[in-house]
C-alpha cells in the first residue's frame, strides 16, 4: 500500500537577502519535530528564493511602474488588459504580469521570480545535504495561472535531484497496452498537492514530501525537461 505524507514546515520567520534558506529549512525541521531521511523532497516557495537572493526591488506603486516591471522581466507580451499582462518571461515560463509579486513583501518594494530557479533549487539541495548528510530532492514552486482553465495552482519552477517529468512511453497500461505518449508532470503534481497543505498566508514556505515513487529520483531541470520549445508547442 503507498501513501504520501506532507508537511508544513513551522517556525520559519522573515527571510531576507544573503539569508541561508537551508539554516531556514533545518531550523524549520527541528521547530516542526521532524527528521529528514533519504528519498524526502523539500518544496520551497520561489519568493522566499527570491528574497534570499536579493530579487526584492523598488516599486512606487503606479501602473506604470507595475508595467516597466512586467516589461523588464519579459521576453515577450502574448496578450494584455490595462495592467494585466500575459507573458513569456526570460525563463520560458508562460504565466501573467511576469510572475512579479506584491503581496507579502515590504511597502514599495516587489518581488521578482528567481534569476534561475533550477539552479537555486541545487544550490539548496546541496547545502542541506551537506548540512544533514541525507539524499533528497527540491522543488521550487510558484503559484500560475492555466491556460483556459479558470482558478491557480503552484507549480515547479525549478528542481533538483528529481525528474521533473516522468516518462512512461514504453511501458504497459493495466491492460498490457504499450503506453505511446504518456508523459507525467510529476514536479507540478507534488508542488499542487503541497500547496493544499501550506495555505496561502499561513507564513510556511517550505514543505517536506515522504513516499514519492523512487523512480522521480535522478539528474533533471524545468528549463530542459518542462518548458517546450516553440518547434514542439502547436500554439506558436
Amino acid at each position: 500500500m503507498s501513501a504520501l505524507q506532507i508537511w508544513a514546515l513551522r517556525g520559519v520567520g522573515e527571510i531576507a537577502e544573503n539569508d541561508s534558506l537551508a539554516d531556514a529549512i533545518v531550523s524549520a525541521l527541528a521547530t516542526s519535530e521532524l527528521t529528514l531521511q533519504d528519498g524526502d523532497i523539500l518544496t520551497v516557495t520561489s519568493k522566499v528564493v527570491s528574497k534570499s537572493e536579493g530579487r526584492t526591488v523598488p516599486f512606487d506603486g503606479t501602473d506604470e511602474d507595475k508595467v516597466r516591471l512586467i516589461l523588464q522581466e519579459s521576453k515577450r507580451v502574448l496578450r494584455r488588459r490595462g495592467t494585466l499582462h500575459i507573458v513569456e518571461t526570460h525563463h520560458g515560463f508562460i504565466c501573467a504580469n511576469a510572475g512579479i509579486d506584491l503581496s507579502n513583501t515590504a511597502e514599495n518594494t516587489a518581488v521578482l521570480l528567481p534569476v534561475d530557479p533550477d539552479r537555486s533549487a541545487r544550490r539548496i539541495r546541496g547545502d542541506v545535504q551537506r548540512r544533514l548528510g541525507v539524499s533528497v530532492g527540491v522543488i521550487v514552486t510558484d503559484t500560475f495561472g492555466r491556460v483556459w482553465r479558470s482558478g491557480v495552482t503552484d507549480v515547479a519552477l525549478g528542481v533538483a535531484g528529481i525528474k521533473p517529468v516522468l516518462d512512461l512511453r514504453g511501458t504497459t497500461d493495466a491492460t498490457g497496452r504499450v503506453l505511446e505518449a504518456t508523459e507525467v508532470a510529476v514536479a507540478d503534481e507534488i508542488a499542487g498537492a503541497v500547496n493544499l497543505v501550506l495555505g496561502k498566508a499561513a507564513g510556511t514556505p517550505f514543505a517536506l514530501v515522504r513516499g514519492i515513487d523512487p523512480a522521480v529520483f535522478g539528474e533533471g531541470s524545468i528549463s530542459e525537461h518542462v518548458i517546450r520549445r516553440a518547434a514542439d508547442d502547436l500554439f506558436r
